[in-house]
């Protein structure tokens, strides 16, 4: 099961991010089962709607993301909560990358992002290209 965070979700759509290709085909391809964590959401409804001023495409990725689903939406509660703040000060994270990391643990899902930086390089998530995907 791979959790996809609102980056790629994002790239998916986006011609210009070098991930959208492969972003895309994880996004769109039901051979891969999705789980989505409810943060994933407003990240999308917040970047896509609000800051790119594109609120009909926010609103169709989002019916995408919770589709693509199935009903397997991680909800953020006390314990994942808990323990994305631990995650976060131990990984100097943002709370937000933290909360993918943890929930994709709780559910013993694949984490897959764009955030090169700060998840795929120090092993937190695999990037949309990888080829383990």
């Amino acid at each position: 099961m791979l959790l996809l965070d609102a980056s790629v979700w994002i790239a998916a759509v986006d011609k210009d991010d070098r991930f959208h290709s492969a972003a895309r085909a994880l996004a769109l391809t039901p051979a891969h089962p999705l789980g989505a964590l409810d943060l994933t959401i407003y990240e999308v409804a917040n970047v896509v709607g609000v800051v790119k001023g594109q609120g009909d495409l926010a609103a169709r990725i989002c019916r995408a993301i919770l589709k693509r689903s199935d009903g397997r939406v991680a909800r953020v509660d006390t314990a994942l909560a808990e323990q994305a703040v631990k995650l976060a000060a131990d990984n100097k994270l943002t709370a937000y990358d933290a909360a993918y990391v943890a929930a994709a643990r709780k559910h013993s899902w694949t984490l897959v992002s764009a955030d090169v930086k700060d998840l795929v390089k120090p092993g937190l998530a695999l990037a949309p290209d990888d080829p383990q995907l």
